[in-house]
């Protein structure tokens, strides 16, 4: 009676001999949508009663010599099965009656004073969870409510909407299972397969897999939300903790060469949504600063301002649109390079229109600058034929790796605090004087930036 397919149980029923040319079907098929044991069980005993109930009337009419367009489809029979099954919540054990002795008079009083027990709580749904603790929390920025939003989707898809305390071990490690078998262009293209489908065509046509990262950032960010409901007691402990990601060869990250640098720059823009000039400026400030992509394409105009005497891009939070920093450290004040002043950057504050300092940049509805700018310096990158290991992101390897093999006077918790890292030493002393760090030291610090002078020669104009 049960079966299942991937992560999903159905329910199966073979229809008697003697009606399958009358409900021309040889079997019932029926998807419970549900990746869990008990909950199919519940779902198909239902199923049971209604198919047992349908077999019957259909014996019934054909005894009464009724005409074999009387009889109803078996599609058409169970057409509000499959309703009541997109809607899980309303399938509830119903308890059937029990008759009882009535009380006897000198007990009347007695049985009046029973209390009515209250009804049990409903259990914690994970879309519930999403909702309550991640999407209507204040506190948590798109970039958050967005990622964990797509990872409980992607578990949703697998299993189905479940009570968080029953979501264990097992499941989780199916759901990692599954992440890694998922083809990379997953969510890049509109797709109406499941997800095991998706998997099983991947497989089969040998296309690229999720990443050891991809799948890590996924688990991350179901394993933050378990942390909160593990914090007020909701569930007993977090399943998704602990894993391992690595699943073959790794791709590792490194910065720009010159050669590369000098392809990327003389190559061909490939997008008309976002102007050409705009990659030359946001690639020149991620070269000349270290900037992650994010905080470049989220820059204001009141975002550049001049600190002791020295110009600064100013990485802070900005509330009314929900963005902020990657991490709390990624709150800090960065010199702006000669080289960039030079082009013409403080000019951008005064002529640009529009509360961004940078110009033509699209806005997600998730609330993300600069989606488009992304895929566009992707694509661009590989067909240019450039390596996997560098991405817009290498810009910050490679301003790490100058500024570290720079000169002696340069210390690294200067280059920690300019680049928004975690200090690399934990001692005593660093965390007390890390604050103490002067703007002068940073623009001293952003100064040993440098790359050939006909890299960057046309500037953005």
């Amino acid at each position: 009676m049960l079966r299942i397919r991937g992560t999903t149980y159905h329910f199966r029923r073979i229809v008697p001999p003697a009606l399958r040319s009358v409900l021309n079907q040889r079997e019932i098929w029926v998807s419970l949508k549900t990746g869990y044991q008990n909950e199919a069980r519940k779902r198909a005993s239902l199923l049971h009663a209604r198919t047992t109930e349908l077999f019957e009337k259909t014996s019934q009419a054909l005894a009464a010599g009724q005409a074999r367009q009387a009889v109803p489809h078996v599609r058409d029979a169970l057409s509000d099965l499959h309703r009541l099954l997109d809607s899980p919540a309303s399938i509830k054990a119903v308890p059937l009656p029990v008759s009882r002795p009535r009380p006897r008079p000198q007990n009347m009083r007695k049985a009046l004073a029973v209390t009515i027990p209250k009804p049990k709580p409903q259990p914690l749904l994970l879309s519930e969870a999403l909702t309550r603790f991640v999407l209507k929390n204040p506190h948590a920025s798109a970039d958050t409510c967005k990622a964990t939003q797509r990872a409980v989707e992607l578990f949703l898809q697998a299993f189905g909407d479940a009570p968080v305390s029953i979501i264990g071990g097992e499941k989780a490690g199916a759901f990692r299972d599954l992440l890694f078998s998922l083809p990379a262009s997953l969510g890049k293209r509109k797709s109406s397969l499941t997800l095991t489908e998706e998997a099983d065509r991947a497989r089969e046509d040998e296309r690229p897999t999720l990443s050891g990262k991809s799948v890590k950032n996924h688990m991350m960010r179901l394993s933050a939300l378990w942390n909160q409901l593990l914090q007020r007691e909701l569930v007993k402990k977090n399943p998704l903790t602990g894993w391992s990601f690595e699943n073959g060869s790794k791709t590792i990250r490194r910065g720009w060469s010159t050669q590369e640098l000098h392809t990327v720059m003389t190559g061909e823009w490939p997008s008309s949504s976002v102007p050409e000039s705009t990659f030359r400026l946001v690639t020149m400030i991620g070269a000349y600063s270290g900037l992650r992509l994010g905080e470049i394409c989220h820059l204001r105009t009141e975002d550049l301002q001049t600190i002791d005497g020295i110009p600064c891009f100013v990485i802070q939070p900005h509330t009314d649109s929900g963005w902020s920093p990657k991490t709390d450290v990624g709150t800090r004040i960065v010199p702006v390079h000669s080289k960039l002043i030079e082009a013409g950057l403080l000019i951008l504050k005064d002529t640009t229109d529009g509360p961004y300092l940078i110009p033509s940049l699209n806005m997600s509805k998730d609330g993300v600058r600069g989606t488009i700018f992304g895929r566009s310096f992707s694509t661009m990158k590989t067909r240019l034929g450039l390596p996997a290991e560098i991405t817009f992101h290498s810009f910050r390897h490679s301003v790490s790796t100058q500024l570290r093999n720079a000169s002696a006077d340069i210390r690294e918790i200067w280059i920690d605090r300019l680049l928004g890292h975690e200090a690399t030493h934990k001692s005593q002393g660093t965390s007390t004087y890390l604050s103490g760090i002067t703007t002068t030291n940073l623009r001293q610090t952003v100064e040993a930036i440098s790359y050939p002078d006909d890299i960057f020669r046309k500037g953005w104009s």
